[in-house]
């Protein structure tokens, strides 16, 4: 029987932070596991958060969200699919 496929997920979150917090909660954020930071600006955080299940994006969130300086951290967009489908490098759409 063929194995099953992995998920994969991925979702981005907008962080708001106290103004003067952003700098030392982005710190906190870049050395997180699964998390990367796209843009800070006024105490908001974009970031993309990766895992293995929808879980584990929530526990991401809830750690991000207890972090000294935040103020919320709320989700904004989730995606899953199997890994199999864009394990292709070199797989055109196109052809």
């Amino acid at each position: 029987m063929p194995e099953k496929p992995q998920r994969y997920h991925v979702s981005s979150a907008v962080v708001v932070t106290r103004p003067d917090a952003a700098d030392s909660v982005a710190a906190a954020l870049a050395v997180m596991e699964g998390v990367e930071i796209f843009a800070v600006q006024d105490g908001k955080i974009v970031v993309v958060i990766e895992g293995r299940t929808s879980g584990q994006l929530g526990a991401v969130l809830s750690e991000i969200s207890g972090l000294p300086g935040v103020f919320a951290a709320n989700m904004v967009f989730e995606h899953a699919e199997d890994e199999e489908a864009f394990g292709d490098e070199r797989r055109t759409d196109a052809a």
